[in-house]
């Protein structure tokens, strides 16, 4: 590796002066900076990471928890987009991003904490783990910079969907098209289940529309056969629902299957409507009824705040984040005259 030393030898400068030059002191004249600098690119000199983050107590990395219920890590349909934004926004902004090791992968068995401490980062962000887990509590009260998506934390940044008017725009546009027989097949208890929930059974008593309990079935988010079965439930009672909300996309598809295996047809017979907008939503017929989650503003906003929250802790805002989605109104719902 080449050296300050080499640097100051080729320059004919001392160490100490080439040490200003790249630091960008004032005592350094402007021709004496770029002839530095010019020779130590010419020479290959990179710094040194773990000696620059002693002198200024920064790592210039972002440590990421994402431990999501499937273990799908970066192929999640959902979180894998999000995520790639962040670490664009990240990398633009002179930050690496590390993944804090969870389950059986961690090393020395460390908490959350312990990992992002060893690791000296200068602020965590965390998506989509069990926000109840003592660990991500211990990770979150610490004095490291933390930003949270999907989820609130109080007196701590998050970066979240707008879940309440994604549900009421879907449960609004079937009600326009007819339906008053609507099922839901929601996901497990988590912040953006409650806030779909709410929001499902808000819009339905405004629109003064009830539907029976049966109706309503919890099934875990991304799970095809989990929702073939809730689906199936559905279709067996006496007076089914005319149209089906999952709590997913990915889970639609176990739904989807129960109803053509049934030999029913989307939407003459049942229709269906889902939740994210994946990318491959837009590639099955008939194209899934859906509500469009913005992607890549959750990521880079995150990024931005999780930075901002690194580079000014006393002038940073605590808030809470609400990025809108669109609704897909797709080709799965049918109208009901």
């Amino acid at each position: 590796m080449v050296s300050l030393k080499d640097i100051s030898k080729a320059c004919g400068v001392s160490v100490a002066t080439v040490s200003k030059a790249l630091n960008d002191h004032s005592d350094i004249g402007k021709d004496t900076k770029e002839r530095i600098r010019e020779v130590a690119e010419q020479l290959g000199y990179r710094p040194n990471a773990a000696a620059q983050a002693l002198k200024t107590n920064r790592s210039n990395n972002i440590g990421v928890l994402f431990v999501d219920e499937a273990n799908s890590g970066l192929t999640h349909d959902y979180f894998n987009h999000v995520l790639d934004s962040f670490k664009r926004t990240a990398e633009e902004n002179g930050f690496d991003i590390t993944f804090i090791n969870g389950g059986k992968a961690r090393i020395n068995n460390m908490s959350y904490l312990s990992h992002a401490i060893y690791r000296g980062f200068d602020g965590v962000m965390i998506a989509c783990v069990d926000f109840t887990d003592p660990e991500v509590d211990e990770l979150v009260r610490s004095n490291i910079p933390v930003v949270t998506i999907d989820h609130f934390f109080y007196n701590r940044i998050a970066v979240v969907s707008d879940n309440v008017s994604g549900m009421n725009e879907l449960v609004r546009y079937v009600y326009e098209q007819g339906h008053r027989k609507i099922g839901y097949v929601h996901g497990m208890e988590s912040s953006v289940t409650q806030n779909r929930l709410s929001s499902f059974y808000k819009t339905l008593q405004d629109l003064d529309v009830e539907i029976p309990d049966e109706y309503v079935i919890a099934s875990p988010y991304r799970d095809t056969d989990a929702a073939f079965a809730a689906t199936n439930k559905l279709l067996n009672l006496k007076d089914p629902p005319t149209v089906i909300f999952y709590p997913d996309d990915v889970a639609s598809f176990g739904g989807i299957n129960a109803i053509r295996q049934r030999g029913l047809s989307i939407p003459d017979d049942v229709s269906v409507v889902g939740y994210d907008g994946i990318e491959l939503v837009g590639r099955i017929s008939p194209r899934l009824t859906t509500c469009v989650q913005d992607t890549e503003k959750i990521g880079r906003m995150a990024a931005i705040k999780l930075i901002d929250l690194i580079n000014n802790p006393k002038g940073t805002l605590i808030e809470q984040v609400v990025v809108s989605g669109k609704l897909e109104p797709g080709q799965t719902v049918k109208k009901i005259n």
